[in-house]
């Protein structure tokens, strides 16, 4: 079967890959397969629904490089799901009654889409695959390619998520602003609340390539500028136990003898102690259309600096949060090389209509594979037993 037309969506919340993965698509497409037709959808699932999208030609063929240095997604994304036809309704992305699985399929149908190409989380890939059998039930064939993004970097099996890296380093980058804060009152405790709402992968990278920044400079402690007051103090992630008493002790010493705290936070660190909280005083707990805790609502990193603070004896807490700052970023040149090696694989794999998510299969030796749905799902944790890990644990005595 040859392809004809090829629809894009990206979808789920932000990572730096992007508009770099839809640039190289289109770029791949009309290298090696110009007759093909690009078909774009606006604001992933959302622009499906409603049948929101544009083709893709001309002058902008030959100019999608040019989304290599944007972050964001320059198509648009959304946060929906198709099996969850009550938050559809309610947004007015389809009406009351019908199957939003159903009315994407029919748009797909609509449109002769060969082969959609879904750039995000596992969510976004396992409805695409979802929706590729639902097609195929009805005879029509389309196969799915998915690109797997999250800066959680959360997705069985795959080693490295598109933007995971970037979004890392840019965690990093922001800390290494905020960090100054330390000296602006005594006794100063600085939360750094990252993203990870299971998985505490980001956190790890981006105090380990904080740190190693950290390594680089030279400090002059006769004026102050004393190392220890700029490290990191402390990294709590969702995958870790920690004694809570032990941790105040030891951080109240490092109070008293540095003259201030900086922890690096997952924002699902600690989130089981606060939801337990608020059931017991029958809060409402808000959720997203998947269910997942909003975490940005209930606000963790100010809950754990609040309770920290009241501990240790701070005189000021300050909690900041370098989500979105990382998400939104453009690539990094690693990530360019990744984007591009999947993308092509990604092309080579729609125009032989073979489906899956294109990754770094960690089961084959972290091989760039095309990777059957039925292997992918989200939750993969992050292994606190890493070197790496447990000796930024020892060096800032945590362990």
């Amino acid at each position: 079967m040859a392809v004809r037309r090829i629809g894009i969506l990206t979808a789920g919340g932000l990572a730096p890959c992007l508009s770099a993965a839809v640039g190289c698509l289109i770029g791949r497409y009309s290298k090696v397969a110009p007759e093909v037709e690009i078909l774009c959808y606006r604001y992933g699932y959302a622009g499906l629904l409603r049948g929101d999208s544009f083709s893709v030609d001309g002058e902008v063929r030959k100019m999608a490089d040019r989304l290599l240095v944007f972050g964001g997604s320059t198509i648009g994304n959304s946060r929906v799901k198709l099996t969850n036809s009550e938050d559809c309704v309610r947004r007015g992305l389809v009406r009351e009654g019908e199957d939003p699985q159903t009315v994407a399929a029919d748009q797909l149908a609509k449109d002769g889409i060969d082969v959609l190409h879904a750039i995000g989380g596992d969510d976004t890939n396992i409805v695409a695959a979802q929706l590729a059998a639902h097609l195929s039930a009805a005879g029509y064939r389309m196969a799915v390619i998915g690109l797997p993004k999250t800066i959680d970097n959360d997705i069985f099996p795959i080693s490295r998520s598109l933007g995971a890296e970037t979004a890392a380093q840019e965690t990093a980058n922001y800390f290494t602003h905020v960090v100054n804060e330390c000296t602006t009152a005594p006794r100063m405790l600085i939360v750094h609340e990252v993203m990870g709402r299971h998985c505490g992968w980001l956190t790890a990278a981006s105090a380990m390539r904080y740190r190693g920044w950290l390594d680089r400079q030279k400090f002059l402690g006769d004026l102050g500028l004393d190392r220890r007051r700029w490290d990191v103090h402390g990294v709590y992630i969702p995958e870790m136990e920690w004694d809570m008493a032990h941790e105040i002790g030891r951080l109240r010493g490092v109070m008293d003898s540095v003259g201030n705290v900086n922890l690096f936070v997952s924002e699902g660190a600690g989130l089981g102690t606060i939801l337990k909280e608020m059931e017991k005083e029958s809060q409402d707990i808000p959720r997203d259309a998947f269910g997942h805790v909003k975490l940005d609502m209930l606000n963790p990193g100010k809950w754990f600096g609040e309770k920290m603070a009241e501990h240790i004896g701070a005189e000021k807490t300050l909690v900041q949060k370098s989500g979105y700052y990382a998400r939104s970023s453009a690539p990094n040149e690693e990530d360019v090389k990744l984007i591009r090696a999947s993308v092509d694989l990604a092309v080579d794999a729609a125009l032989e209509m073979r489906s899956g998510v294109i990754g770094l299969d960690q089961d084959l030796g972290d091989v760039l594979a095309c990777i059957s749905f039925g292997r992918i799902r989200g939750g993969k944790p992050y292994g606190t037993s890493d070197p790496k890990f447990r000796k930024l644990l020892a060096e800032i005595g945590q362990v």
